[in-house]
């Protein structure tokens, strides 16, 4: 389970899993790192690509999940967490280029679901706590793009988790309608991290704001339960 930067890969003779790191690479490079029509803004599908692959800072890894219990696939995905956050980088503006796609050819499209989205929402908090967030990416997935509903950004080839650095845009991804609670958790955490560093007073408003507003639902779930 080695890790690839995108300039190793194209230097490989032979590996087992060279079609699927060359597939995942070519999708990084034709899709996420270009523009789209459907997208609804300009600029590429994911805006730090072009940046990472200039710089060299995604790396890749295959990971074979046969026989696998959920557990297990979990601990695997917090280690590359570990490894993510002990890699040295001494420019900033490098650090948040970094990325890992974690590859899972095993994982059966229909499957993708129920796998995939399983292990990030379980460790998400976790990442997010850390700074970090995670994402899940597969044919199956149904997440809409910011800018146009009916796009699907999330939608890869081969399932995978793309882990990165936090940013302060990935306040939209932090807010769950449906649970309250996990809003006021991954609310603070993002507050923590850019209580110093925040470079749009406009989103650091917005946080605070939704922030209000997730411990305002919780108090009114507690005392609608306390009267029952």
């Amino acid at each position: 389970m080695q890790l690839y930067t995108t300039r190793e890969i194209e230097q490989l003779q032979q590996h087992e899993d060279l079609c699927v790191l060359i597939e995942i690479m070519e999708w990084v490079k034709k899709f996420l790192g270009r523009p789209h029509p459907d997208l609804g803004r300009p600029g590429a599908v994911c805006p730090f690509v072009p940046y990472s692959l200039k710089s060299n800072s995604i790396r890749l890894a295959v990971i074979h999940t046969k026989d696998l219990h959920p557990e297990q696939l979990e601990e695997i995905v917090g280690h590359y967490r570990n490894i993510f956050l002990k890699i040295d980088i001494k420019e900033q503006e490098l650090a948040i280029n970094r990325a890992f796609l974690l590859i899972f050819p095993d994982i059966d499209i229909e499957d993708a679901p129920k796998v995939i989205d399983s292990v990030q929402q379980k460790l998400k908090p976790l990442f997010v706590e850390s700074g970090l967030m995670i994402g899940e990416f597969h044919k199956r997935n149904e997440s809409p793009g910011l800018h146009n509903l009916n796009f699907r950004p999330l939608r890869s080839p081969i399932p995978l988790l793309a882990i990165r650095f936090m940013v302060e845009a990935d306040l939209p991804f932090l807010q769950n309608p449906t649970d309250p609670h996990l809003s006021i958790r991954y609310l603070e955490a993002y507050l923590k991290h850019f209580e110093h560093k925040f470079t749009d007073a406009t989103k650091f408003k917005n946080a605070h704001q939704a922030l209000a507003l997730a411990k305002e639902q919780v108090k009114e779930e507690n005392l609608v339960s306390s009267c029952i």
